[in-house]
């Protein structure tokens, strides 16, 4: 496992000093809230990793970029349910718990964003929901604000604070510290099995 982890660790980390990484991490960031499988915090970490200087800047992009991504999911939701919608609710195995959402957003809308939004639960089934439940936009907009914002300036402020020794850790136990991501990232999708 560690000989195909490495390489992409040691390519995303150089990637940090490209002129295009903030790009690339915008593009996942604005993609993994509406339809792709991987969360932004792949790039992040790494990123603010190898230039913990543009910690701030690298979370200020991946929470503008996750915010905008949210808004196509929205209109996913909104205008392209039953055409689009439900089919990547039913690739990422999310229809369970979009139709556990419905009561919620009825009874707590922004809360559930708020919330939620900060977890490992993937963050499209909250944005394509809003729009299919045609949840109010401005609160949508506010709560996934605070919602992004929260989770993206935490890990960068974390990473900043004590980059060095978690840079060490990341790179000595590679394999340990990937697999625990994919047990987070499991671990939102079988949360979510789980709202019902």
């Amino acid at each position: 496992m560690l000989s195909v982890i490495r390489p992409l660790y040691d390519w995303t980390m150089r990637l940090a000093a490209h002129p295009h990484a903030l790009w690339a991490l915008a593009a996942v960031s604005f993609a993994e809230s509406s339809f792709f499988p991987i969360p932004p915090d792949v790039m992040l970490i790494p990123l603010v990793l190898a230039c913990r200087e543009r910690a701030f800047l690298l979370a200020g992009v991946c929470t503008l970029a996750s915010v905008v991504g949210g808004y196509f999911g929205y209109a996913i939701g909104y205008f392209l349910f039953d055409g689009v919608g439900r089919h990547v609710f039913d690739a990422y195995g999310l229809m369970p718990a979009y139709e556990g959402l419905k009561g919620y957003f009825d009874q707590y809308g922004a809360w559930v964003i708020m919330i939620k939004g900060m977890t490992p639960i993937p963050y499209k089934l909250l944005t394509i929901a809003s729009g299919a439940l045609h949840f109010d936009l401005l609160e949508f907009t506010t709560a996934s604000i605070i919602s992004r914002s929260v989770r993206f300036f935490l890990v960068a402020a974390l990473l900043w604070k004590f980059g060095e020794p978690i840079r060490a850790f990341v790179e000595t136990r590679l394999t340990l510290v990937t697999t625990l991501f994919v047990i987070l990232l499991v671990g939102g999708f079988l949360a979510v099995a789980l709202i019902r």
